[in-house]
């Protein structure tokens, strides 16, 4: 399946992702808003080796809403059917009916309206022992994507019960009309050449009720023509030819290509045998196994993403820069906003340097989400999968990231300045270079941002990983601009400019404050590796901040102690490094992970299923430890005597999934959601679709959520 097509069949169900379809059920029947399910048998002489038995899932769709054929055309997905059997039953193929043709605006799809019934042989071998009740029981897991004007995926579990030793035929006449309803097989010679980009179809034989007719094209191959390209057609005695344009996504060349001809509700079948040269095929774009299955999760019929309506896309920007404009109210990027501060009012009247320096913040801060953004769409072409704030799930960065702070803390709060003990051509970089200095401190305030996914930014980074590499990147931009913009329009916007005060004495005062919100960041940072590599690990981070402090003491000494001192210290800094270093990169056992209240159990990709199929509702927890925004809905609302009543009252399971340390399974889910960053919360219920909250709670949002 190609990278296009599926963000193609993604783009219209992303609205109505909290609408997603899921039911389940432990008979044979599963209803939903918009199909009516049955898992049907049909075995004449018992469950016996040698003996005839088809099962078949019958599809009953409501007017207006369409499933898919096993090639869908040019969106959409087909029905997916995944057998548990007793041993000694093997399950074939689907005998998939002939399908009709389904206009979609300039788009064509292939596939079936009414009520469908997807046959399946079953092969009974002589390896097959009943069960003492006499029954073979014979379980299903269907997925399958309804479409009318939106599309969404739904799935459902069946079981059924054979009776081994009598016949079942209550649903002979079903298993009969779609034996009518299969392409019978063409015995004439059909054969196809390609011819620049079309391909000239010759297939001879065909019966008597096909000849003269229009016959509609169906190639079991997807992607192979364009299904809603214009296209001839003519017959000559009982051969028909046409003429039918090649798709420009083709990604395959074959030399056989099964097609089905259908006309007045029958069907026929034949192989043509291709001839080439074909035309070079398109590049085929990278999909990783996770972002496909994310995307046949979430995926619905639509048009091509160069088709993707122009207001999403707006509406989808516009909530980046909103996300990163209220990124600046985070706690992760004040500290670094009052560096920029205190360096803006030490210059207050210098109006030209402001204009540079605001452009060189808002640089650094555009060209790093550019560069994380870049990074991450590249890995993912490479078949990772990786969410916003990746870079905090190596415990080497965050462990970087406290030295730094604590590195800058100390500066602040005055214990030394960089050009006391560095050589002048160093010391005075900042001085000589104030717009490499702007454009470092904005991407030093990126890469302490990520993990406080704002409000907005949630659902704008889910659909970014999503999009076509071009316009994924603009969201990233966008989201650079939006942080950007205060400091951009307080450099070039006088009346902005005045707002802040004066220079003055405060400001050694201000500059030592600041050193406060550096420390606790740090403080922030070793406890988000105590969650990655346990208690051993923060506590290394300490000791080896702790040394790094002391040399940093030494370097300001003066006379001849400094050397020595600074000798010693360097030492011991060398050795904690050294001797330490591996315990701060290694993970923790699984088990420090554990959860932390009783109330919270840990989640597991089925866990959720499991609760719901047994009538109990779930609420998960999506965070981190390194999300400063999951941590404060952790601390308040989640932690609040009536939130905790509620769930208790409406039987609620409560899951937590920790993203701290990179865990594929929790991305998956995330990208199942829309969302490609923490916190996320869902509400499970029995027979409705799962229900995202907002990534800030408050207490009433909760209570009304987990009351309907």
């Amino acid at each position: 399946m190609r990278l296009t097509r599926l963000l193609a069949a993604a783009w219209l169900a992303l609205p109505l992702l909290p609408a997603l379809a899921a039911s389940r059920g432990d008979g044979a029947v599963v209803q939903t808003d918009h199909v009516r399910a049955e898992l049907m048998a049909q075995a004449p002489d018992g469950v016996a080796p040698g003996k005839p038995l088809w099962v078949g899932l019958q599809l009953a769709h409501q007017p207006g809403w369409h499933t898919y054929w096993k090639n869908a055309g040019d969106s959409g997905l087909p029905t997916q059917l995944t057998w548990t059997l007793p041993p000694g039953i093997q399950a074939g193929e689907i005998a998939w009916p002939a399908p009709t043709k389904i206009s979609v605006g300039p788009l064509a799809n292939y596939g079936y309206e009414g009520t469908v019934l997807l046959p399946v042989p079953l092969t009974v071998t002589p390896a097959f022992q009943p069960s003492p009740f006499g029954a073979a029981e014979i379980r299903l897991q269907a997925n399958w994507l309804v479409c009318a004007k939106e599309c969404i995926p739904e799935e459902g579990s069946f079981t059924l019960k054979l009776p081994v030793r009598s016949s079942t035929a209550l649903n002979a006449a079903d298993f009969q009309k779609a034996r009518d309803a299969q392409p019978q097989p063409v015995a004439g010679e059909a054969q196809a050449r390609v011819d620049g980009q079309t391909l000239k179809v010759s297939i001879a034989g065909l019966p008597a009720a096909a000849r003269g007719k229009t016959l509609e094209f169906f190639p079991e191959t997807g992607e192979i023509i364009q299904p809603a390209g214009p296209w001839t057609q003519s017959w000559q005695g009982d051969t028909w030819s046409a003429t039918v344009p090649l798709s420009p996504d083709r990604s395959e060349s074959p030399t056989l290509l099964p097609v089905v001809l259908a006309a007045g509700g029958q069907a026929w079948r034949s192989e043509l045998k291709v001839s080439g040269p074909w035309p070079a095929p398109a590049a085929a774009a990278a999909v990783s196994p996770a972002l496909e299955a994310a995307l046949r999760s979430n995926a619905a019929a639509t048009p091509p993403a160069p088709a993707r309506p122009s207001a999403g896309f707006a509406i989808a920007l516009l909530g980046a820069l909103l996300g990163g404009l209220i990124l600046n109210l985070m706690p992760c990027v004040f500290p670094v906003l009052a560096i920029k501060v205190v360096g803006f009012t030490k210059h207050a009247d210098d109006r030209r340097g402001h204009r540079i320096a605001g452009l060189a913040y808002t640089a650094g801060v555009v060209v790093s989400f550019a560069a994380l953004g870049a990074l991450m769409l590249a890995l993912r072409a490479a078949g990772q999968e990786l969410g916003w704030g990746f870079q905090l799930q190596s415990p080497a960065v965050v462990a970087t990231l406290a030295v730094l702070f604590t590195l800058i803390a100390l500066n602040l709060a005055g214990l030394f300045e960089f050009h006391s003990f560095l050589p002048s051509s160093v010391a005075t970089l900042e001085a000589r270079h104030p717009v490499m200095n702007s454009f470092l401190t904005g991407m030093l305030a990126v890469a302490v941002a990520s993990p406080c996914t704002a409000p907005f930014m949630g659902a704008s980074l889910g659909l970014a990983i999503s999009l076509p590499e071009a316009q994924a990147l603009a969201i990233f931009l966008m989201l650079g601009l939006g942080m950007a913009l205060p400091y951009l329009l307080a450099s070039w916007v006088p009346a902005v400019a005045r707002w802040l005060p004066r220079p003055g004495a405060w400001m050694e005062t201000f500059r030592r404050l600041m050193a406060f919100p550096m420390f606790a960041t740090v403080a922030w940072l070793v406890w988000v590796l105590g969650q990655q590599s346990g208690i051993d690990g923060a506590g290394a981070l300490l000791a080896l901040l702790v040394a790094l402090s002391m040399v940093v003491w030494t370097l300001t000494l003066r006379g001849g102690a400094r050397i020595a001192l600074s000798a010693l210290a360097l030492a011991g800094l060398a050795f904690v490094g050294w001797s330490l270093g591996g315990v701060i990169t290694r993970p923790a056992p699984t088990a420090s992970v554990a959860q932390s209240e009783e109330l919270w159990q840990p989640w597991a990709p089925d866990r959720v299923q499991q609760l719901v199929a047994q009538g109990r509702p779930v609420f998960v927890d999506f965070t981190a430890a390194w999300c400063v925004t999951c941590q404060y809905n952790k601390k308040t609302t989640l932690a609040r005597s009536e939130v905790l009543a509620g769930f208790s009252a409406h039987n609620y399971a409560l899951l937590r999934a920790d993203w701290t340390r990179r865990d594929p399974a929790i991305t998956e889910a995330l990208a199942k959601l829309g969302r490609n960053g923490v916190p996320v919360y869902v509400v499970y219920r029995p027979g409705k679709p799962p229900q995202v909250l907002s990534e800030v709670l408050d207490v009433r949002e909760v209570l009304q959520a987990i009351a309907l």
